[in-house]
């Protein structure tokens, strides 16, 4: 049972109740530096293993950096495994970064990826259009804006940071005339429209993330009261429990709820 903490200095303060609600590892700059992990393991805990949450992403897909600062609203993701499962799906905002990527919907996705594996991101830029409405959608600028060049035909349907890239990707000279692009050009600018696609390699640092992933183990904490089945007068609330959630506020929910159920229930 618990029967005090003591301190770095040496000194001890008794306490038949003590509830640990040090956060996790991500942003160590406000003093959440994981210790709490410690405290727990030390007293017979487990921890289950650590890793960022909410955290940006990092591609070496070239063409990121001629884009950093864009966001983009209304997109739709689709995140592949090295197997190409699709493993997430999610509509929103998204950031180009200097680095990668981030975002609203892009840190919901880091939830579901591992440090180590690399993955596959598809963005669709025109979700609300099926491919054959996409195809008419074209067909249509394209003749409003026949007598343009291609580069400039494409400010109605992308970000002006984007157009250089995608003209570049779909491999059609920028200064051809739209009149003359064919279907083919036509249909892969298309299918580009539809998936532009980015290699992530890695998470961004625990030290970069709003959350930390991983634990003290929830099967070892009592739910109805937040204090632990293993050490009698000892509690836990918030990010230091292996309870984690996605962008939005719910994690802070699940630090309010945790703390004042452990602080009604000492």
């Amino acid at each position: 049972a618990v029967s005090g903490v003591q301190l770095k200095d040496g000194r001890r303060i008794p306490a038949d109740r003590v509830i640990i609600a040090t956060g996790g590892r991500s942003y160590p700059l406000t003093g959440s530096t994981g210790d709490g992990y410690r405290f727990a393991a030390v007293l017979g805990h487990t921890i289950t293993p650590l890793k960022p949450a909410l955290v940006p992403l990092e591609s070496s897909t070239p063409w990121i950096r001629e884009v950093q600062g864009l966001a983009l609203k209304n997109v739709a993701i689709k995140v592949l495994n090295n197997a190409g499962k699709t493993i997430y799906t999610d509509f929103g905002e998204l950031l180009f970064t200097h680095f990668g990527v981030s975002g609203p919907i892009i840190l919901s996705a880091s939830t579901h990826l591992e440090q180590a594996d690399s993955y596959r991101l598809l963005i669709d830029l025109k979700p609300a259009l099926t491919p054959e409405q996409l195809d008419l959608r074209l067909q249509r600028d394209f003749m409003k804006n026949g007598r343009k060049v291609f580069h400039n035909a494409l400010t109605e349907l992308l970000p002006r940071t984007l157009i250089p890239v995608m003209v570049e990707l779909v491999a059609v000279d920028p200064d051809k005339p739209v009149n003359q692009i064919n279907k083919v050009e036509r249909q892969r600018l298309a299918a580009l429209l539809k998936e532009l696609a980015l290699d992530i390699t890695s998470l961004r640092p625990i030290a970069e993330a709003i959350v930390t992933a991983g634990g003290v183990a929830i099967n070892e904490i009592d739910p109805t009261t937040m204090e632990s089945k293993l050490v009698k007068g000892l509690f836990f609330a918030g990010e230091v429990i292996d309870v984690n959630a996605y962008t939005g506020g719910f994690n802070l929910q699940i630090a309010f709820s945790t703390g004042h159920l452990a602080g009604n229930s000492c």
